[in-house]
């Protein structure tokens, strides 16, 4: 987890992309079977505008399922917005998000956008990682997905997700 406004040193990563994501701040444990939209709502504090940057060794991205568990999901690093938004009355379906980079316009999305309702995300995989003997945990911060396509990235780019009723999340590398 990287913190807002600091920089990402280019030399930590190797084919870096960027996603904006929907963070979820679990109040309770998530353990499955069985776990829906509901029950995900009812056990989430709050969700944060996100960023999270991938990173791969397979030059251009050519991967298959197997290299990319190989490369830990290329998973890189995590960035939170600064606000916290209380779930409860927010239909996370309709959430708009404009992506910037270097202040033009890369791409808009929707909560929708990650299968149909970022709570169904988390459903899934509280579901999928029950199989697996994980809980998800009171206090753990799980990411949804992103709303629009990986976007690459590069030493001087800046990048800003802007998410309607919940902030926004701003990073930049070096």
């Amino acid at each position: 987890v990287a913190r807002e406004g600091a920089p990402l040193p280019m030399n930590s990563l190797i084919l870096p992309r960027i996603e904006p994501e929907i963070a979820f701040l679990l109040k309770e444990d998530l353990k499955g079977p069985g776990i829906n939209v509901a029950n995900v709502i009812e056990a989430t504090e709050g969700v944060m505008p996100a960023f999270e940057v991938i990173d791969s060794r397979y030059k251009d991205w050519k991967i298959t399922v197997k290299d990319s568990i190989s490369d830990n999901a290329s998973a890189g690093v995590m960035i939170l917005g600064g606000k916290l938004t209380p779930i409860k009355d927010l239909d996370l379906r309709y959430v708009g998000m404009v992506l910037e980079k270097n202040g033009l316009l890369v791409s808009t999305g929707a909560g929708a956008a990650v299968l149909g309702n970022p709570a169904q995300s988390v459903a899934w995989l509280a579901n999928k990682l029950t199989e697996y003997g994980i809980t998800l945990k009171k206090g753990e911060f799980v990411m949804s997905g992103s709303l629009v396509q990986a976007v690459t990235v590069e030493a001087g780019s800046c990048l800003r997700a802007s998410f309607d009723r919940l902030g926004s999340v701003s990073v930049s590398f070096e």
